[in-house]
């Protein structure tokens, strides 16, 4: 599943051992400035950007880089039609489209360059998250946000959260197997049946499971907060300087384009 390849190329990528709050700082930094653009040129930019980072750099499949990229495309695309399509009474010049019954149903070109602004701008900031959940541990981000002083609730649900989606994954993937092994899945009637039968008894399993998970918590002295082991590294210089390097050229370019058309 993605999710646990996701977890999978953090622990193993070319950049695990980089300190942390650096990539950390190189993907907030840039998502910003990627939003806060006002023409495609850079949010453009960041994409190849994270992309050639992730693929080249830390060595993850592009494959399964392109993958994850296209999996947002579905929300995107729905939340751009909202944008894009116009409806107007009588022939409208500005709008191209399909004029039925005195209705005027198309899309306008302020609307497009809007859609396109919209889209390549949502595709450079998730981008740049890919790029820190492909190259940091939850772990490690996680102990950025303390070090950024985070509310702890906040973070520790966000962890609790996180690990019980792979608790409640594992749970499915038992309960799919032991359906599967006695033929739960041999026909359309018995495997509607059987996936009706898995989401059914799916919480309650993953709510029993989670409740012995925090019961284990607390047997270990868990009062709130989940203190981890991390591992030091050095600040690089060169890091920075170069963290630098690009999100100040990203920002000139962002002040340059200002007034530019999309």
């Amino acid at each position: 599943m993605p999710l646990f390849r996701i977890d999978q190329y953090a622990y193993t990528s070319r950049l695990r051992h980089v300190h942390p709050g650096e990539k950390f700082a190189f993907a907030i930094l840039t998502m910003f400035i990627c939003l806060a653009a006002s023409t495609v040129l850079v949010p453009l930019l960041v994409t190849c950007l994270a992309a050639a980072a992730v693929i080249m750099v830390a060595r993850v499949p592009a494959r399964f880089y392109f993958r994850l990229l296209f999996l947002p495309l579905g929300f995107l695309v729905a939340g751009l039609l909202a944008v894009t399509l116009t409806i107007s009474r009588g022939a409208n010049p500005a709008v191209y489209g399909l004029v039925i019954g005195g209705v005027t149903l198309g899309v306008t070109g302020p609307a497009l360059n809007q859609a396109a602004l919209i889209f390549t701008k949502s595709l450079g900031a998730v981008s740049c998250l890919y790029f820190l959940s492909l190259t940091t541990p939850m772990v490690e981000i996680i102990s950025i946000l303390h070090r950024l002083r985070v509310p702890a609730l906040l973070v520790e649900m966000m962890g609790l959260v996180y690990r019980f989606i792979f608790v409640i994954m594992e749970t499915a993937g038992m309960m799919y197997v032991s359906q599967g092994s006695r033929c739960g899945y041999a026909g359309i009637r018995t495997s509607f049946r059987s996936m009706a039968q898995l989401v059914a008894n799916l919480f309650a399993r993953s709510y029993h499971r989670s409740r012995a998970l925090y019961t284990a918590l607390l047997a270990r002295g868990y009062t709130g907060e989940i203190r981890m082991w991390e591992e030091p590294r050095p600040v690089s210089a060169k890091h920075l300087v170069l963290i630098a390097l690009v999100d100040l050229t990203l920002l000139v370019l962002v002040l340059v384009t200002w007034r530019w058309p999309v």
